[in-house]
């Protein structure tokens, strides 16, 4: 005879807001499309690693010319998360979905050649106890615009700042030692103990453990000043760090 089932836990629900950057071809379609082999030539994961929205605003485009669209972009490993700018009639199977409503946000700033071997090639000085696994990832150089920094094990030290447009992934804690201006998103395994200190806020989102605030949420209180963020409950607490 088996006993009596457990609960089962109730349906939880959770905000999720994810940046994406925003293409917006400009005819003639064939010359925006050598243009922007010549910036993956120049920075060939920029485009790659971000949520990408395709937005056809003006454009005189029937499903024919956005099925081309698409299809190029494809080839260029450049996946379109969804389109923006035309009627939700005009698509269907095979294309992304219609968006609408997106809030803007600064430009992204696009790096030079440069730059992008220079981040590229820029060590992750990370320190781990001998013969275990690494847990904090500390970054000497600051983070420039357009960077994604990914550490799930453990907690992330940027020495400097952190650009508008680029982002910081840990699966601990997020320590900023400068500005930040980008996002930053903590706990991303489930650590609700997981918290996010800056020298200078002023980030254009942050999270912990899956629930995140966008800078309009945050308000001008604490912008500029040290800053620590932690959860309580299923909020996000902001303190200014004395």
């Amino acid at each position: 005879m088996t006993g009596p089932a457990s609960p089962r836990p109730t349906i939880r629900f959770r905000g999720r807001s994810f940046l994406a950057m925003v293409l917006a071809p400009v005819p003639p379609i064939a010359q925006w499309l050598t243009e922007l082999d010549e910036l993956k030539q120049r920075a060939p994961a920029f485009l790659t690693v971000r949520a990408i929205i395709l937005d056809v605003t003006g454009l005189s485009f029937d499903r024919s010319d956005l099925a081309d669209l698409c299809a190029a972009l494809a080839q260029r490993n450049i996946t379109i998360l969804g389109i923006e700018g035309i009627g939700p009639t005009s698509l269907g199977p095979g294309f992304p979905p219609p968006l609408t409503g997106g809030k803007a946000a600064d430009d992204v700033t696009v790096p030079e050649a440069g730059e992008a071997r220079a981040a590229a090639a820029e060590p992750a000085v990370s320190t781990a106890k001998p013969g275990g696994r690494v847990r904090s990832l500390v970054l000497d150089a600051p983070v420039r615009s357009g960077q994604v920094v990914q550490h799930l094990d453990g907690d992330v030290t940027v020495i400097g700042s952190v650009a508008s447009g680029s982002e910081i992934i840990a699966g601990g804690s997020i320590h900023v030692y400068g500005a930040l201006r980008g996002r930053a998103i903590a706990g991303a395994t489930g650590d609700s103990n997981a918290r996010i200190l800056a020298r200078r806020f002023e980030p254009e989102l942050i999270a912990i453990d899956g629930l995140y605030k966008t800078a309009d949420d945050l308000g001008e209180r604490f912008w500029g000043q040290a800053v620590q963020a932690r959860l309580d409950g299923d909020t996000i607490v902001v303190a200014a760090v004395d």
